[in-house]
Formats: structure tokens, sequence, C-alpha cells
């Protein structure tokens, strides 16, 4: 993400999205990270070494504003399951790469129900689904078991 904010002005983007990146550089940002010390070269960047769920239930508790996780589907799965998740944002784009598809990026999480809260229809048919989520012990109405041998 610094790579691409640092890249900014260069990128054939419209000047909206130009100001988009600029606005993600200037706004303060926090880096969960075991490998990475400081300084960061990203401008308004804290590096967190320790627990991150123990760093965001403290960060909820301080914050004046939503925070927002973008970029680390482990990081996010660690953190719904802790219960730190209030609300689970996906985008749809209107393309299955059924063949082509390099991996199933949901297949490592635990399970959740998902709330709709709200939909968003953007040009193109991209689609923004805003969602509450719930951990869920096992799939909702049945006694599945993954580990039967007989199966469901």
């Amino acid at each position: 993400m610094s790579g691409l904010a640092a890249q900014a002005e260069e990128l054939a983007v419209s000047e909206d999205e130009k100001e988009s990146f600029a606005q993600r550089g200037r706004a303060p940002k926090v880096v969960f990270s075991s490998t990475l010390s400081e300084p960061l070269d990203w401008q308004n960047t804290t590096l967190v070494s320790t627990d991150a769920a123990e760093a965001v239930r403290g960060m909820k508790a301080e914050a004046t504003r939503p925070l927002v996780l973008s970029g680390s589907l482990s990081l996010g799965h660690s953190l719904m399951k802790a219960g730190l998740v209030d609300r689970f944002r996906v985008v749809l784009f209107p393309v299955i790469t059924g063949r082509t598809g390099l991996e199933r990026i949901w297949e490592q999480f635990e399970d959740f129900s998902l709330e709709l809260l709200a939909a968003r229809t953007f040009e193109g048919g991209l689609q923004l689904l805003e969602y509450s989520p719930t951990h869920l012990e096992r799939p909702p109405g049945t006694a599945w078991d993954r580990g039967a041998a007989d199966g469901p």
C-alpha cells in the first residue's frame, strides 16, 4: 500500500483517485508485523509488533473514529474470531475466475454468519456489501461434523 501511495501521482488514474491516495497517506495508520522495524517509510504510520487483538482492543477503546483494516486476511480473521470486527465489507467484482482462480481466500477462516447492513452498487457492476459478523461454532441449522466418517 505504501508503495502504491508513493507512486500515486505517476499512475494513470483520475484526480479523485490520486486525492484518495494522498488522503490515505495523511491518515494515521498502524502496521501489525513481527518482522518489520522502525522507522517505517510510510508517513503517519505506527508499528505494532505485540498481540494484534490486544492492541486493537485498546485502539477501539480510545478511538474517536471508525478503525478500518485493509490488506490482511489473516489479521482480519484473527480479529473477527476475537469478536473485534463490528462491520465486515466485501467487494464483489462481476467476474468468475473458475479454473483460472488462484486461491480460495476464505478457506482458512472459521465459520461466521453475516447480517447484511448495507449494499451499494457502483458503475461497472461492482458491489460493496457491508455485514455484521458473528462467529459460529458450526454451520447453522445442521448437526454437520467435518470429522464424521459418515459424512453430513
